[in-house]
């Protein structure tokens, strides 16, 4: 049986260098720069970064952004930060071609904005009103062979 290679937590990680929509390349390939697993920003850099990713078609690197604000950001603030991550793993997922494992996380996405709750200036500006549109409109396109440009898969996290 192969052993899978782990971080220093012991958890599963490749270091395979991967493509733009964050697939595993072969060994030795060149890949898009990856994000740091140990990554802490400040919300508005976090957004910043996430964003200037997303408007660079790299949704799945958007994603490790907000990934980590996530995992390493107040407990307050996990839903905003969940739900902006699975957002970007959905457009990854439509990159990919896989119609339904975007609806299931563009539908996460919707939900966790909708339900969080933010304490004043919680938001970091994330219009979340429009992503929660934005993510349902999508759903609402998605069919097996649904052909979305890669302009619409760039949402602005805040409002611009």
């Amino acid at each position: 049986m192969h052993d899978r290679e782990r971080d220093a937590e012991g958890r599963a990680r490749s270091a395979r260098p991967r493509d733009s929509f964050g697939r595993p390349l072969p060994p030795g390939s060149v890949g898009v720069p990856r994000i740091p697993d140990d990554l802490e920003l400040p919300p508005d850099r976090t957004l910043g970064y996430a964003q200037e990713l997303l408007d660079d078609g790299l949704a799945f690197n958007a994603h490790e952004v907000l990934e980590a604000a996530w995992k390493n950001g107040p407990f307050a603030e996990r839903q905003l930060w969940q739900g902006l991550a699975q957002l970007a793993v959905g457009l990854t997922h439509i990159q990919r071609g896989n119609a339904k494992g975007a609806r299931t996380l563009l539908l996460r996405a919707a939900e966790r904005l909708e339900r969080y709750e933010p304490e004043p200036g919680g938001d970091h500006g994330v219009d979340r009103p429009r992503l929660i549109e934005y993510a349902r409109a999508l759903v609402a396109r998605l069919e097996p062979d649904a052909e979305i440009a890669p302009g619409e898969l760039r949402p602005a996290l805040r409002g611009r």
